[in-house]
């Protein structure tokens, strides 16, 4: 595809989604932009998380991780069902019981404003970093396919890039998104599906059989690892991990909880999360496959590209067709926005809810007060992701994601599992010390783990490390209310 067809394409995707916009974000009101009136059909809700939860990080760095990992991340996926499982009958029932609009508003009423603000200003750190991580992606690829050809400077085609989510979102907010997501979601896995029977038709494969056993029998689609209990892709590690990315980056992150606040009743908002974790499974093996028929087409052509160049490298090749490059460049789009569109919304909320109170505002004030905020925050993501471009270059999008998860999402962990599961009452005003601590802390541990473990090396588990440091150190605050009472 030129580059003059591409641009084409991107600018009648997104004038589906401006007119969306325009139907969904008709009532202007913070109801409407926080939580959608509480009306959203619980059915869609879930179709369009499939493309929020995988966004344009897993659409291209599963596949490209394939060739150096094997089937290994679907250990994690298989986590990831165990953890939906646990937000849909322990946390959603909770934040429906407290009636929530903001999730760490729980924080407050637990234990009090500093444990509160402390969870908020860790949630806003941890989905900047996350979805400026997955634009940063998206926006690399379409540099190099687009704008390195109009000479067009990456910052610019960043500020391109955010404002295109800025205007279809200003309005509408999450009610506009649940719409937005669920088409955005059905382009994504046409887009997959259409690439893998090209693929299956490339490599001389008729039929689902004939892929099937392309797939079962190639030495990439081993998926289970237990002989090695320092290898970072161990079972064990990796299934653990996955169980409790999902707590903290689905059930303890405003970005994903938002959605699920938006249905009419408990039972929807699990109906939603049980079919959604069924679903999602299936579609990260689709994935896996397509990654295995990636590497073996490039190895067969000659094709050098890796990681998370490898996809994005063949989908634009001649011979692949304009059609084929087409529904990747729709996939690749739908993907990266059904999950920073929504990303920009909740940060706003939390930001909005959490830490300027803005229910405590003078009405008039409040709407034009969320519309700065939505802007300020567009501004940081546009900042941040100019800043990934001077310090990511050959890496696995995916992987340092993730990395980054089990830092900044290990004091919401153990905050929350600190608040479910004791009854005991803590020092509030220490909390935001040991949230500062208990990341150090890890990232040391991590750092010199071979030396102080014996040669062990930590995954995606050091989440699970950093929770476990902060549930200890709350420990360590805790008040002791009978003597505190008798002095």
């Amino acid at each position: 595809m030129t580059a003059t067809q591409i641009l084409l394409l991107i600018a009648s995707y997104f004038g589906i989604l401006i007119l969306i916009s325009y139907f969904t974000g008709k009532e202007d009101s913070n109801a409407a932009f926080f939580k959608a009136n509480k009306s959203a059909p619980w059915y869609l809700v879930a179709f369009g998380m499939i493309g929020a939860s995988l966004s344009g990080v897993t659409f291209i760095s599963v596949p490209g991780a394939v060739e150096a990992k094997q089937f290994g991340y679907f250990q994690v996926v298989l986590g990831y069902f165990v953890g939906y499982l646990i937000i849909a009958y322990v946390l959603l029932p909770l934040y429906y019981k407290l009636n929530l609009t903001s999730i760490y508003t729980y924080l407050k009423d637990r234990f009090g404003n500093t444990s509160y603000r402390t969870g908020a200003i860790a949630f806003l750190i941890s989905r900047t970093i996350g979805a400026a991580f997955r634009l940063f992606l998206v926006a690399k690829v379409l540099q190099l396919l687009v704008f390195d050809q109009l000479n067009i400077p990456f910052p610019v085609t960043v500020i391109i890039t955010i404002a295109l989510i800025w205007l279809y979102t200003f309005k509408g907010g999450i009610k506009t998104i649940i719409f937005t997501d669920t088409l955005q979601t059905l382009f994504m896995l046409i887009s997959v599906v259409v690439t893998i029977f090209f693929l299956a038709s490339a490599l001389d494969l008729n039929g689902f059989s004939e892929i099937y056993s392309n797939v079962s029998n190639s030495d990439l689609s081993k998926m289970f690892f237990f002989d090695d209990g320092n290898n970072p892709q161990y079972f064990w590690k990796s299934f653990l991990a996955g169980i409790f990315i999902t707590i903290t980056m689905t059930g303890l992150d405003q970005d994903m909880m938002q959605k699920n606040l938006t249905c009419k009743s408990i039972k929807d908002a699990q109906k939603n999360m049980i079919s959604f974790a069924v679903v999602i499974v299936f579609v990260n093996l689709l994935f896996l496959a397509l990654g295995l028929m990636l590497t073996q087409y490039a190895a067969q052509n000659g094709i050098t590209a890796k990681k998370d160049n490898l996809f994005p490298t063949i989908a634009m090749l001649p011979q692949i067709g304009i059609t084929t490059s087409a529904f990747f460049l729709l996939g690749l789009i739908a993907a990266a926005y059904s999950s920073a569109d929504s990303a920009l919304t909740s940060l706003t909320t939390s930001f909005c809810i959490d830490i300027i109170e803005l229910d405590k505002k003078p009405k008039e004030n409040q709407k034009s007060l969320r519309k700065k905020v939505h802007i300020i925050f567009s501004i940081i993501l546009i900042i941040v992701i100019i800043l990934f471009e001077t310090i990511f270059t050959d890496v696995s999008v995916i992987w340092e994601l993730f990395k980054a998860a089990g830092y900044t999402y290990g004091p919401l962990l153990g905050l929350f599992a600190f608040g479910i599961l004791t009854k005991k009452h803590i020092k509030d005003n220490y909390v935001w010390i040991i949230a500062i601590v208990a990341p150090i802390v890890s990232y040391l541990m991590n750092k010199y783990s071979e030396i102080l473990f014996f040669g062990y090396k930590f995954g995606f588990e050091i989440l699970i490390v950093n929770g476990v440091l902060t549930f200890i150190g709350l420990l360590i605050i805790t008040k002791k209310q009978l003597k505190n009472t008798q002095n």
